[in-house]
């Protein structure tokens, strides 16, 4: 049991080893480079120490006081050789030339990095062709013109340019390393947006369901507690009816809202799902609103089969929610005509009555409540059109769908 605990421990541990000594140079850059100024200088004492130029450690001329500054200013410089690489590369080279002409000695470590540095960290491609080319330039006079050209001289310019290729290649790869990262940020941003939205248009819609279904089963059972109130003396019988009527109407409110907080549990806590209401179901909440008073007439008519079930769902919580606001506004002794008709492209609803209700209706933006707005909202979705307003004898609502979706 404790193995593979174990192994998980030192798979989980990815520095280890020799690079967790390079991570406080990773992580302090300026430290770095100090250490890598001194070392730089130091290896240059060293060369020079082993070669002819062993005499300048003497430091009886002025040439010698003058070398030693130079190597030392040249060390000094790979301080901002990340931040302005070029300058520096342009001081280092001008310090081996000077160094080069002053002493007999090699030249100067500093150079290496400088070249290396003029790779990895200048932006700009001409200036950084323009600092090799110089010192490569330089070694060949040396070597070539001075000197008679050997194997080894060629071997130094070959890694002249080695070295500030090395570095220009490393900085090609942390160019596109980083573009994968910004990329990938970009893409997890976007992902994150999509998410939201998702999550915006889902409780959108979970919203306009529960608006449809408390609306209407409140309304209806409003109504028939006020007829059983009305009734309870002097007809018993009705009062009883209408309480039932009341009973059946909660228990469905009930079942619709079971239905809809469902999509919120957990997978493991899911109820039993239910089939939507739709078209098939318009006869049954048609004899519901008749119940609470108005006389409702239903026409179908035309190809209302083989519905998409979001559309199917749309044309049923349009019925519902305009014979809600027949009970709510109209009154319930009222004539209703709701006729639906579907053909091969689309499906028309239209609900009208002859209730009084208001002489002029307000703009769908500033109407109280959310019904017609929330019946706006469902057409626009499915990229049908919707109207609602007073008509010749009362309110009318008429909406067209398109019978085949992109998005059902």
């Amino acid at each position: 049991m404790n193995q593979p605990a174990s192994t998980n421990s030192v798979a989980n541990k990815p520095f280890t080893g020799h690079y967790a000594l390079w991570r406080p140079l990773a992580r302090w850059p300026q430290f770095a480079d100090l250490l890598l100024a001194l070392l730089a200088l130091i290896l240059t004492l060293l060369m020079w120490s082993s070669r002819a130029g062993h005499d300048l450690f003497a430091l009886t001329s002025f040439t010698h006081v003058a070398t030693f500054q130079l190597a030392f200013s040249a060390s000094l410089a790979l301080l901002w050789r990340r931040s302005h690489p070029w300058q520096v590369h342009a001081l280092v080279l001008s310090a081996s030339v000077l160094v080069y002409v002053a002493a007999p000695v090699d030249g100067l470590v500093a150079l290496a990095v400088s070249l290396y540095s003029l790779g990895r960290y200048e932006a700009n491609r001409h200036a950084s062709v323009a600092g090799v080319a110089a010192a490569a330039v330089f070694i060949l006079v040396d070597r070539a013109l001075v000197n008679s050209l050997t194997a080894g001289g060629t071997m130094t310019v070959m890694m002249v340019i080695g070295v500030w290729y090395l570095g220009r290649r490393l900085r090609f790869r942390a160019e596109y390393l980083r573009l994968l990262e910004e990329r990938a940020q970009h893409l997890e941003r976007e992902q994150h947006a999509e998410a939201e939205r998702a999550v915006a248009a889902e409780r959108s819609r979970i919203a306009r369901e529960m608006h449809d279904v408390v609306a209407h089963q409140l309304s209806l059972m409003t109504v028939q507690a006020g007829a059983a109130r009305t009734v309870a003396k002097t007809d018993p019988q009705a009062a009883v009816d209408a309480m039932a009527a009341v009973e059946h109407a909660g228990r469905q409110a009930l079942a619709e809202m079971r239905q809809l907080l469902s999509v919120l549990r957990p997978r493991q806590q899911a109820v039993a799902l239910v089939p939507q209401p739709g078209v098939r179901d318009l006869p049954a909440l048609v004899a519901q609103v008749i119940k609470a008073g108005p006389d409702v007439s239903l026409e179908l008519s035309g190809a209302l089969e083989d519905l998409q079930p979001r559309l199917d769902l749309t044309v049923y919580r349009l019925v519902q929610e305009a014979l809600t606001n027949v009970i709510k506004h109209a009154g319930s002794n009222v004539q209703v005509w709701v006729a639906i008709e579907g053909n091969e492209h689309v499906i028309t609803v239209s609900v009208r009555d002859n209730g009084a209700g208001p002489a002029k209706p307000a703009p769908l933006a500033s109407a109280q409540g959310h019904g017609l707005i929330g019946m706006r909202e469902r057409v626009q979705l499915l990229g049908g059109t919707f109207c609602a307003g007073a008509g010749q004898t009362g309110f009318e609502v008429n909406a067209s769908l398109p019978r085949n979706m992109q998005d059902a």
